[in-house]
């Protein structure tokens, strides 16, 4: 867990990220779309051996900055170490300082389809192309973000 004081960088976007291995998941969407959720859901599927170890950047707003072909995401420093559980409040928990995104989640897409055209899985933020998940608000993306990260194409 980090403790020291932040360097964000970067503009600050409404979305949650956890960095799941190596890579960051970034998750953009509405308010009450289920961002700090999903977050939440990636950190207990971390634990419970699903995915690798999974660990909070940031919930609710983040920075992002261009660090040479890549992105970076960090959370905003008076919400570090901060995630928003619905029934439970805001809790604490563990959280690293920064991660670089590898993955994108956009929830309650306008353009999730049972089979996405291959232009609607990336995205670019900052000239830099991601994968992305369009997810609707009516199927809980979970299961896509896992698929994304423990399978490759067919």
């Amino acid at each position: 867990m980090s403790q020291g004081s932040l360097n964000e960088g970067g503009p600050s976007v409404h979305a949650s990220a956890v960095k799941v291995g190596q890579t960051a998941v970034l998750i953009r969407g509405p308010s009450g779309s289920g961002k700090s959720r999903l977050a939440f859901d990636l950190i207990i599927a971390g634990r419970s051996g699903v995915l690798e170890a999974a660990v909070l950047v940031g919930d609710d707003r983040v920075h992002l900055a261009t660090v040479g072909n890549e992105i970076e995401v960090r959370p905003a420093a008076s919400l570090a170490g901060l995630i928003e559980i619905r029934g439970l409040g805001i809790r604490r928990c563990d959280f690293v300082e920064h991660a670089t995104v590898g993955l994108v989640v956009d929830l309650d897409a306008e353009d999730a389809e049972r089979l996405p055209a291959a232009e609607a899985l990336k995205t670019s933020i900052f000239g830099v192309e991601i994968p992305r998940i369009p997810a609707s608000r009516d199927y809980w993306p979970l299961s896509l973000v896992v698929a994304a990260l423990t399978t490759t194409k067919s």
